[in-house]
This record gives structure tokens, C-alpha cells and sequence, in this order.
């Protein structure tokens, strides 16, 4: 079985982050969201990935790809941004007959997607969906059940039949690809993967869903890749390598060899990358902090600092930020009550 996952879109719902750099390469819990997603398809078994990108997003995407080689990774070229089944139709000659799956790389899921696989495998419907539970379900795909027969997908209706939303994960024969090459596009403009599921259950071939279980994330804006990097950090192991000295470590902390800390309290979880150093400095709990990265007299929690930030000398605590690629953040002169910062790569804030 193969896995498709679409990369090529701009992700505008993260920026200023999405300017600089393509949101699957954005870090949450010291990983790039698309690793997370290629580490959970390896965990069910699957050793061959299609990776579609665009123009702009594939060399960022290739320098975390290349990194892996113990799977197959391909990337394939979408020039035109034209919906999730016009990007899955980009990838029908790579996919060939094999059975696959297509995976929303910014989606997480506690318990990962085996589940699925494992239930596809056995059955081997046309089409199987991971499908959860939400509040505001018109926002999403969703499904009208009978039984675990999937009888009816609408995208983003707006009297939902159920509250039963598409999850970002599918499985698949490849009988799909016939309804993709006939496809209208949607009032939106794109060409909808639910619209290619619905002609499948139109025409009586079976589709099944399966509930999704333990907690499910969409990181697709600022404030989801916050709490996505909370969620992950409840399962960190602690593992203090590095140098400590004249400091208070408490609760569960990851500290690599190349990494310092000096002077300075960390309450966990809080994740640091190598050759991190944290001087005269409190890292409070949920934050992870990228390779290279300086924190000295300043206070930070419940953030996401990515590689190569310089945080330094702030008169007041950082608290659900997104630090960016290099970006420097500086105490001033004043003390404001609070700051909530979501900086972009390469940016410089001086707080005067």
C-alpha cells in the first residue's frame, strides 16, 4: 500500500509563518509537521510515500524528505493548486494499481493511523474514511452513517447531516481515480475528494467509515500548531544529557548532550534541540525549543521557538508564542504587562 500527501498549498491561514517557508515544513514538538505525518504512516507499515508539492514548496519539503532513508519518498509535481482530488489525481501514475491511502500531513492523530489501514486491509472496501466527532461540523467533509456504511459526503454543508467530519485520512482502491478523471469542479473551484467518494456510493460500491479514536488535531492555524505541540509534549520521556549547572529541572524534560542550561529553572514538558542554550532563564511548561536556539534573561512558556531564534533580556514572561526561524526577539527599556507574539522567519521585534 502507498500513501499520498498533499504538500502543495500556501497554508495562508499560518502566516506570517507560511511567507518565508511551506507550513509542512513548520516545527511543532521538535519535528516538521510533514515528519510527524511520514512517521505516522511508517508506524502502520508503509514504506512508499508520494509527496505532492508545487513549485514553491518543493525544495523546502525536500530538505526534510531527504533526510529519510529508510522509506521510499517520492515527490510529484502539482503545478496548479486545484483542490485535494485534483492533487491526488497528480499522483496516479506514481500510485499505479497499488491500493493507497491519502494522508492531510498538518492532521495528527493520538493513536496514529494503523487503525485504519489495518481495518482497509482486512475488508477492502472501495473507500474507508477516519472520521471524528466536532462541535462545528459545516466547516468540514462530513458523513451521514448506516451502520458503518458511509451513505452520503458533503463538503462543508451548511445543515450538516451528523457531526460526524472527515478526519484527513482515507484509504483507497485505485477505482477512484475513474470517478477523479470525470470530476466537475465545486462552487469553490476545486475539484473535492468528497464529491469522487460520493460518486462511489452512488453507485453502490461500499464505502465504510471508522471513528476516530483518542484526541485528533487539524494544525491549520496559528493557535491548533500551539495546542498540537501541547499534546505531543504529554507524551515526552525525560532525558537530561546535556549540561545543567546552577539550575532547577522539574517534571519532563528532554535536554540533548550538545545542550546547556545554565542558571536558569525548567518545569515540564519542555523539549530543547541540540546545542540549545538556556542561560539565566525560566522555560515554563508545553515549549519546545529548535536547534541553535539562545534564550538568556527571559522568561518563555507554552511555545513553540523554532531553530536559530535569539530571545533575550525581556522584563516580561513570553507566553503562547510562535517564534519563527531566526527570529530575535529583544527586551527594551518599558515593561508592557504581556506579549503574545506570532513571528515570522528571519523577523527582528525589539520591545523598547
Amino acid at each position: 500500500m502507498k500513501a499520498i500527501i498533499p504538500a502543495a498549498g500556501l497554508g495562508t491561514r499560518m502566516r506570517p509563518l507560511t511567507f518565508t517557508r511551506p507550513k509542512p515544513v513548520l516545527r511543532v514538538a521538535g519535528e516538521p509537521i510533514i515528519g510527524h505525518a511520514i512517521n505516522t504512516l511508517r508506524a502502520a507499515g508503509i514504506q512508499s510515500v508520494g509527496v505532492v508539492v508545487s513549485d514553491i514548496t518543493r525544495d523546502e519539503i525536500s530538505h526534510v524528505t531527504e533526510q529519510i532513508t529508510d522509506m521510499e519518498i517520492v515527490l510529484i509535481n502539482q503545478h496548479q493548486q486545484l483542490g485535494l482530488g485534483h492533487a491526488v489525481l497528480t499522483a496516479r501514475e506514481w500510485v499505479g494499481d497499488d491500493d493507497f491511502c491519502v494522508y492531510l500531513g498538518d492532521n495528527l492523530f493520538e493513536q496514529g493511523v494503523a487503525p485504519y489501514v489495518e481495518r482497509f486491509r482486512e475488508t477492502r472496501p472501495e473507500a474507508l474514511i477516519a472520521l471524528v466527532e466536532v462541535a462545528d461540523p459545516s466547516a468540514f467533509g462530513v458523513a451521514e452513517m448506516d451502520g458503518e456504511r458511509i451513505v452520503r459526503l458533503v463538503e462543508k454543508p451548511k445543515i450538516p447531516p451528523s457531526n460526524l467530519a472527515v478526519a484527513g485520512f482515507y484509504c483507497f482502491t485505485p477505482r477512484l481515480f475513474e470517478q477523479l478523471e470525470h470530476l466537475q469542479p465545486s462552487a469553490r473551484g476545486e475539484y473535492e475528494i468528497t464529491d469522487a467518494i460520493q460518486a462511489l456510493i452512488e453507485t453502490n460500491q461500499p464505502v465504510l467509515g471508522q471513528k476516530v479514536q483518542g484526541w485528533w488535531k487539524d494544525t491549520g492555524r496559528p493557535e491548533d500548531l500551539l495546542d498540537a505541540n501541547r499534546l505531543l509534549l504529554e507524551d515526552l520521556e525525560t532525558a537530561i544529557e546535556g549540561e545543567v549547572e546552577q539550575s532547577r529541572i522539574t517534571g519532563r524534560v528532554r535536554i540533548p548532550a550538545s545542550s546547556r542550561v545554565v542558571r536558569s529553572k525548567i518545569v515540564g514538558p519542555v523539549l530543547l534541540g541540540e546545542n540549545v542554550v538556556i542561560e539565566d532563564a525560566y522555560i515554563g511548561p508545553f515549549t519546545s525549543v529548535g536547534h541553535g536556539t539562545e534564550i538568556r534573561s527571559a522568561e518563555v512558556e507554552h511555545s513553540v521557538i523554532d531553530a536559530e531564534a535569539r530571545i533575550m533580556n525581556l522584563p516580561t514572561r513570553l507566553q503562547d508564542c510562535l517564534i519563527g526561524l531566526r527570529a530575535q526577539v529583544r527586551g527594551g527599556r518599558t515593561v508592557p504587562r504581556t506579549h503574545k507574539l506570532t513571528i515570522s522567519d528571519a523577523s527582528l521585534v525589539e520591545l523598547a
